[in-house]
């Protein structure tokens, strides 16, 4: 796994990764802790943090389906949005693992019988599966994975 050290370094792979499976890529970029959304005491025109560094947080939206959007925090994690479920917490790190596990066919949706409900699962490295709740009903890409 590669150490991403920066949004700027996440960013690049996951231009990386667009290219790789042919998707569209749309990147947009708030720089500054008055534009970041995790910063939202620093105060109105204060755009380093206490430490003087400067928060970058990007907005990745890749064509195709399912859709997916990436928000990568400078806090070193990223919300990853398929088909409007909302997987936070990723490490950074696990950014473009995550988008290949989708891309390659690896996730899936597990459907639990009692009480009813649905999991996104998404295969990581080591092991680890990340496994989200499906609160919204299944979209096509959703339910074409269903087990």
């Amino acid at each position: 796994m590669t150490h991403l050290p920066s949004t700027e370094a996440a960013v690049t792979a996951l231009r990386a990764i667009a290219a790789e499976y042919a998707r569209e890529i749309e990147v947009t970029h708030d720089i500054g802790a008055d534009q970041t959304s995790r910063r939202t005491s620093a105060g109105v025109g204060v755009t380093a943090d206490p430490d003087g560094s400067l928060p970058h947080e990007a907005h990745v939206e890749l064509g195709g389906r399912p859709n997916v959007r990436v928000r990568l925090y400078p806090d070193e994690d990223a919300l990853i949005t398929v088909d409007g479920v909302e997987c936070p917490d990723i490490d950074r790190d696990d950014v473009p693992a995550f988008l290949r596990s989708l891309y390659d066919g690896h996730a899936w949706v597990k459907a639990r019988r009692f009480p009813p409900g649905h999991f996104l699962m998404v295969p990581l490295p080591r092991d680890r599966v990340h496994k989200e709740y499906i609160l919204v009903g299944l979209s096509p890409w959703l339910a074409r994975r269903t087990r």
